[in-house]
């Protein structure tokens, strides 16, 4: 079975890498190209500069920073607001922002009726 190769926009992830930001900001959405020509905070500029020069994984609260091509390929921690998610960035996530991938809000598992229940809640069996 031959494995599909990546492709953005008609353009490989090769293609992606050599490009500038402004190119790239010609075919990513239009959220994402407004944030890239109004420009990068200096958080941002920071984060992107800890990328490019680190080889291990670089923790960052930056959860709206898009993803870029240069960014592919990196461990990141985000910051979900509690603790740091550890996310190995895919092609497939060019384009999307950080903060979609470290979940802010957990499950809601409830359990048996507490102290304070009704008398119709606490009358349910707790199997």
């Amino acid at each position: 079975m031959v494995k599909k190769e990546f492709n953005f926009k008609g353009k490989s992830l090769e293609e992606l890498q050599s490009m500038s930001t402004d190119e790239l900001a010609a075919i990513l959405t239009s959220k994402a190209r407004r944030k890239i020509k109004r420009g990068f905070t200096d958080a941002e500029k920071a984060f992107l500069k800890s990328i490019r020069n680190s080889k291990k994984t670089v923790e960052t609260h930056c959860r709206s920073m898009i993803i870029l091509p240069e960014m592919v390929n990196k461990q990141i921690k985000i910051h979900s607001g509690k603790v740091f998610e550890e996310v190995l960035i895919q092609p497939e996530m060019i384009g999307h922002y950080l903060g979609e991938f470290a979940m802010t809000r957990k499950k809601v598992s409830h359990s048996a009726p507490g102290i304070g229940a009704t008398k119709s809640s606490a009358s349910i069996s707790v199997k």
